[in-house]
């Protein structure tokens, strides 16, 4: 089950049914409106397998998704994900300000999910991003371009819009 109007997961449902038939699994794809998808099934848990999409900010904080207090109708724990030691890395991660010692509680966390398993990634879309040549600081790795967006500056000289606090 999927969203309508959304042609790469309508693609993705396809997918998964030509390949499961290939192994004697039957799959029904359903197509519903958005409305209709969140509020009657995913909201209500009432989905056997569905395709949908994340998108995060830069921010690796994923407590709204993975957390065990988040499984409530209409919170985004919508498949029930409940594991004591990611609540506790969840609950370490956004309460500290030491990024070394973030770095190492999220690590673990997708370390974790990647066992668990509540959900299979399937793919990341591609995205172009455009930045002025004015930043500094930015590395590109396999993680994607804003893995370390926090570092980056525009040195004082090169920047064009700045309040400054008058007296």
């Amino acid at each position: 089950m999927t969203n309508q109007g959304n042609k790469p997961r309508e693609s993705v449902t396809q997918m998964i049914q030509q390949n499961l038939k290939k192994i004697g699994i039957k799959v029904n794809i359903r197509i519903i409106a958005w409305s209709s998808f969140i509020n009657e099934f995913v909201d209500k848990k009432k989905y056997d397998a569905i395709v949908m999409g994340w998108q995060l900010a830069p921010d690796p904080d994923i407590y709204d998704i993975f957390h065990s207090s988040k499984t409530l109708e209409r919170e985004y724990n919508f498949v029930s994900y409940k594991n004591a030691e990611v609540d506790k890395l969840l609950d370490e991660g956004r309460t500290t300000y030491d990024l070394e010692k973030r770095k190492k509680a999220y690590n673990k966390i997708h370390e974790i999910i990647a066992d668990d398993l509540p959900y299979i990634f399937i793919y990341v879309p591609e995205s172009i991003i455009a930045l002025d040549k004015r930043f500094q600081n930015i590395k590109v790795e396999p993680a994607g371009i804003k893995y370390n967006f926090e570092k980056w500056f525009v040195p004082k000289e090169m920047q064009k819009y700045r309040n400054e606090i008058k007296k």
